[in-house]
């Protein structure tokens, strides 16, 4: 059996409701279904999907909603409808998108899912993967062994780090550092002289050398999305400035897909925060915490004191 040849016995008979624009991404999602030996019970368009989900009487099923082909509107319309409703019923949803649907996409859906996962333009593994993943979650947790449960232990416990030692960081700056600071103030050095914070072409210029370092040696050899997003955060603070969801994606130096989780673990961990755009509901902004603002400074400062470079 497929399923069995992919190391995936989890998920057999696992049952699928796709919802579509007609696009290539279900057609893939037919193929990784059958991969897995799941069963289909519905194949709908976007508009019939919530009408399916709340007619289908047997075991909460997997959303798979396959938007590309479908315009921002279509997309909005789409999960504002049907994702409360299967999350409701305790359906786990698969959401892939192409990049240019991601803002409109994130913009739509609510910031605490668990039970989400989303796509990007992705490939037949991550279509295998993901769905997967969908068959044998259970409260957001992942039952099977394969390798995406050690690929996703392993950035649930990046992220630890970087959120405990940047929570350590701000402790250390005393009473109210929890509170928010104006990103043009001063803060103390360790032998309490103030010191500016660096400006924010500083701070690019970190993220230009990383790029640089990847043409001599590869992407993949140095890959730290979560550090890459932190600093381009950091940066757009000190300018004033806000991020999309697409442009921090694109920042992290990594696949839509995996900068798409790093940025949901990182918004967890309260490290950053999903703001509205009050002009364009198909637009959503990403940026630090002030926790994570603060620790930010704090660590700027303290590589400041002991005279070593922002890398």
């Amino acid at each position: 059996m497929p399923a069995a040849r992919f190391g995936l016995e989890d998920a057999l008979g696992a049952r699928f409701l796709l919802a579509s624009a007609g696009g290539a991404g279900a057609l893939a999602a037919r193929e990784a279904v059958a991969l897995i030996d799941g069963t289909l019970v519905a194949d709908v368009t976007l508009a019939q999907a919530e009408a399916a989900v709340a007619l289908d009487d047997g075991a909460a099923p997997a959303v798979i909603l396959a938007l590309d082909g479908a315009d921002d509107a279509a997309v909005q319309d789409a999960l504002a409808a049907l994702v409360p409703s299967a999350l409701a019923r305790g359906c786990p949803v698969v959401v892939a998108m192409t990049v240019a649907q991601i803002d409109p996409v994130i913009a739509a859906l609510p910031e605490d899912a668990p039970a989400i996962q989303l796509l990007c333009d992705p490939d037949q593994a991550e279509w295998i993967s993901a769905l997967a993943m969908a068959a044998v979650r259970d409260d957001g947790r992942l039952a099977s062994g394969d390798d995406e449960s050690e690929r996703q232990a392993r950035l649930n416990a990046e992220v630890a780090r970087i959120a405990a030692l940047l929570a350590q960081i701000a402790r250390r700056a005393g009473p109210g550092a929890g509170g928010a600071r104006d990103r043009h103030m001063t803060f103390g050095a360790a032998d309490g002289a103030p010191r500016a914070l660096p400006a924010a072409n500083a701070v690019r210029d970190v993220l230009r050398a990383r790029r640089l370092r990847d043409r001599f040696f590869g992407a993949a050899l140095f890959e730290d999305p979560a550090w890459d997003m932190l600093l381009d955060l950091f940066a757009a603070r000190l300018e004033g400035t806000r991020v999309s969801v697409s442009s921090l994606c694109i920042a992290s130096a990594v696949a839509p897909t995996t900068a798409l989780r790093w940025i949901a673990k990182l918004t967890a961990a309260r490290l950053l925060e999903r703001r509205p755009d009050p002009d364009d509901r198909r637009r959503a902004f990403i940026a630090l915490s002030d926790e994570a603002a603060i620790a930010m400074e704090r660590y700027v400062a303290a590589l400041a004191e002991a005279r070593l470079p922002l890398v």
